[in-house]
């Protein structure tokens, strides 16, 4: 998601010109911006978070866009999705596919900042990104359902897989929504706050990621989807009331605020 706000780095941070010392410029630069992580899942705000820095440093350094990080990242869920697929169900197959979707979900997270490193963020770039992550959502939870109806798996496993896909676009849509008609939530507290990103941890997107490597036991990792799914439908409730009573507010007291 493009959401991390940093400066540009200027030719005073990078005197040689070359791609180490930009890497090392736009890395320090990176993290003395970061966004606070209080109330960000516990995976994102201490995994994925610090490697998407990393990974965007890289590309600033080397001249690679943030578009084309976008388009990467695509690339990289397509092959998961495709592994997931045409392999054979097996505990192999379940590392592969959950080592693609953690880097695609990696390089999800890098683009928007290799967009403010190289001044180069923009509507377009954030609609390009908010397209791919609309199609990914949906497309990978399709893909769990295609591979578990041809492994035999129950009827009422492809329920609740079709369940959970429905619960993340409207999620995903929910989010996307409430930004535009509220604008930006403010910014949460800079206090660590370890407990609430630990409790959110089964609705970090980077948890569901690793999720199949357990794709090797049918059993565990039905189960262990379905819970996921209904810890995520809980979540999804609180935040989706939560958002609507912002909405309610945001209209009563007028346009004007």
């Amino acid at each position: 998601m493009r959401t991390d706000l940093v400066e540009r780095p200027t030719s005073e941070d990078d005197p040689t010109g070359g791609a180490g010392s930009r890497y090392r410029a736009a890395l320090a630069l990176l993290a003395s911006r970061q966004k606070p992580g209080a109330g960000v899942p516990a995976y994102t705000r201490w995994v994925n978070r610090r490697a998407a820095r990393r990974i965007a440093a890289a590309a600033h350094a080397l001249g690679v866009s943030a578009n084309t990080v976008t388009i990467l990242s695509a690339a990289v869920s397509a092959l998961a999705v495709v592994a997931l697929l045409a392999l054979p169900t097996g505990w192999v197959t379940g590392v592969v596919v959950a080592v693609l979707l953690a880097a695609g979900y990696v390089l999800d997270s890098a683009d928007g900042q290799v967009a403010r490193l190289s001044g180069t963020a923009g509507p377009s770039g954030e609609w390009l990104d908010h397209v791919v992550d609309a199609i990914r959502t949906p497309v990978v939870h399709l893909a769990v359902l295609v591979a578990l109806a041809r492994d035999g798996a129950p009827d009422w496993a492809l329920v609740v897989t079709l369940a959970y896909c429905v619960l993340a676009v409207g999620q995903f849509m929910s989010q996307i929504l409430a930004e535009q008609l509220l604008g930006r939530p403010p910014l949460p507290a800079t206090g660590p706050a370890r407990r609430q990103s630990l409790v959110l941890l089964p609705t970090d997107t980077g948890t569901f990621c690793w999720l199949f490597v357990l794709w090797g036991g049918p059993v565990l990792f039905v189960a262990a989807y379905t819970s996921m799914f209904a810890l995520n439908l809980f979540h999804a409730a609180v935040s989706m009331r939560r958002k609507y009573v912002r909405l309610r507010l945001h209209e009563r007291k007028g346009p004007t605020s």
